[in-house]
């Protein structure tokens, strides 16, 4: 035999020697037992950085749900951290499920939906259950889940101490599906801090359980009454942000004065609610859309927004109630898409700095008749004001445009806004009422510092700002827009003293021929 076949045959042997002990070694140890927690936690030290074990478990829990499935299916150490991973998300997109077949949105299908139930079911089987801090089950698109299976995932939760659970469910299972109340306060009772929940029955049962610690509560969509929720919020003393949506059930909402903690209340197109009362001792913002509705605070808020779903008259309501209601107020905004002008009443607001009304015509242009000017009483309530905005969204302009000269526009004497330093008007247009408005704020606000005027609807990014589109308007507005800059240099810029900076934002210079 040749040398050269004989180093090949050495060679071959030598590699299935190797191969051999490979195998042997590789047997042995995966015929070794499960790593417990002190065995993983000196495997991670051999296998990565000297880092203790919560930092590993943190930086794993910190990888998308499938990562961290694919890095558990490698190490032995990893799979320890999957199994006690402290926070679960599952939805059609954390676990990359299609919606259809081009992998576009909308509803998924019985057998996607079946098989993202069978996924969730798999990994909270393999789950320990230990160091669960927040479970998420996204289900929006998935009309087909069945009940024992949100039962199931949800007793989990419960079992596992979870301190954060959110259950998104399609529209589907309004009327349907019951939230097992009593499961959640006699598993969750002392370690729940934040519960979401979406398009289902919520039933809190007086007597049976409480939320100790709950600080998050957020309902949209639920059924629930006023009596229910009111006892919920007697019970969860520990409550500092309270969310309502769409939860028509409820006609009087009452807040308590024992909840000493609740700093932040969202109500939102609840269409069958009438009164909203506070007690709360410390709530400082408040935010609600919807009908008019009769409204009582204590002293303590600070931040309020209303906006308008079908409440007429917004401004003109708060120009006259919220002086004496919240008297302590300090921001406001509005928004509303009816307006009368606003009228001349007594009261102030003594601690106003900052006020945002925002005017809103979806197809047409906002009331012509509306008279801008008249804010000038809202303002001189405000003494304390230091910034207030104007904002104007509109399809066309149909208020009368100044013409003529300077001296045909209206004054209003006697008003000083002293505090006020910072004024902006956007969708500013060649109203008459609007151009006043304006010069009044020059003349009468000797503490101004800037002044930004712009005729677009909103302080939107134009095309100059790296790939972003402008909004489409409408030709006439993008004509109204080029009269408005040439308002601002007729009437305006003559006016405004040598130490106000004045912005003049024109009309995008990429897109300006690019209109609907």
């Amino acid at each position: 035999m040749g040398f050269l076949p004989l180093h090949r045959l050495i060679s071959s042997q030598q590699r299935d020697r190797r191969r051999r002990r490979r195998g042997a070694s590789l047997g042995k140890r995966n015929h070794k037992p499960c790593l417990q927690d002190d065995e993983a936690s000196r495997a991670v030290k051999k296998t990565g950085p000297c880092l203790p074990e919560d930092i590993w478990i943190h930086i794993h829990s910190l990888l998308p749900l499938q990562d961290a499935a694919r890095a558990a299916c490698v190490s032995r150490t990893f799979l320890h951290f999957w199994r006690c991973r402290p926070n679960l998300t599952f939805s059609p997109e954390t676990l990359n499920l299609k919606k259809n077949r081009n992998g576009e949105g909308g509803q998924i299908s019985d057998d996607v939906s079946g098989y993202l139930a069978r996924k969730i079911n798999s990994i909270l089987g393999k789950h320990w259950g230990i160091g669960l801090k927040a479970l998420k089950l996204e289900l929006l698109d998935c009309p087909d889940i069945s009940n024992c299976n949100l039962n199931s995932w949800l007793r989990f939760a419960f079992k596992s101490q979870v301190e954060e659970l959110s259950l998104w469910l399609h529209s589907a299972f309004t009327e349907v599906y019951n939230f097992p109340w009593s499961l959640l306060s006699e598993g969750c009772e002392n370690s729940i801090r934040s519960l979401h929940l979406s398009c289902c029955v919520f039933r809190p049962v007086a007597g049976l359980g409480c939320l100790r610690n709950l600080s998050i509560l957020e309902l949209y969509g639920v059924c629930i009454t006023g009596d229910e929720l009111g006892w919920l919020l007697s019970s969860s003393l520990a409550l500092e942000e309270l969310h309502l949506m769409d939860c028509s059930e409820i006609i009087c909402l009452e807040i308590p004065c024992l909840l000493h903690r609740l700093g932040h209340v969202v109500v939102s197109e609840c269409k069958n609610l009438e009164v909203i009362e506070s007690k709360a001792p410390n709530l400082l913002s408040f935010v609600y859309t919807g009908d008019q509705v009769q409204l009582s605070f204590g002293d303590s808020l600070q931040n309020m927004t209303i906006m308008d779903s079908v409440w007429n008259e917004i401004v003109c309501y708060a120009r006259e109630r919220l002086p004496h209601m919240v008297p302590r107020l300090e921001s406001l905004d509005i928004c509303t898409s009816f307006e009368r002008d606003t009228p001349v009443v007594p009261g102030e607001f003594i601690y106003l700095k900052h006020l945002n009304f925002s005017f809103v015509a979806w197809s047409s242009g906002f009331f012509p008749d509306y008279d801008y000017l008249s804010l000038v009483s809202f303002i001189d309530a405000c003494p304390a004001l230091e910034t207030f905005t104007l904002s104007v969204s509109q399809d066309s302009m149909d208020h009368v445009p100044v013409s003529g000269g300077p001296s045909c526009l209206r004054q209003m004497t006697g008003h000083r806004h002293n505090n006020l330093k910072d004024v902006s008007i956007l969708g500013f247009c060649s109203a008459k009422s609007m151009v006043e408005l304006t010069c009044h704020i020059l003349e009468n606000a000797p503490s101004l510092e800037r002044l930004v005027l712009d005729p677009s609807a909103s302080d939107v990014r134009r095309c100059s700002d790296e790939s972003v589109s402008c909004l489409p308007i409408s030709r006439r507005m993008v004509m109204e827009a080029r009269r408005a800059v040439s308002t601002v240099e007729n009437y305006i810029v003559g006016r405004v003293p040598s130490t106000v900076e004045l912005t003049i934002v024109e009309p995008c210079t990429r897109c300006r021929g690019a209109v609907a």
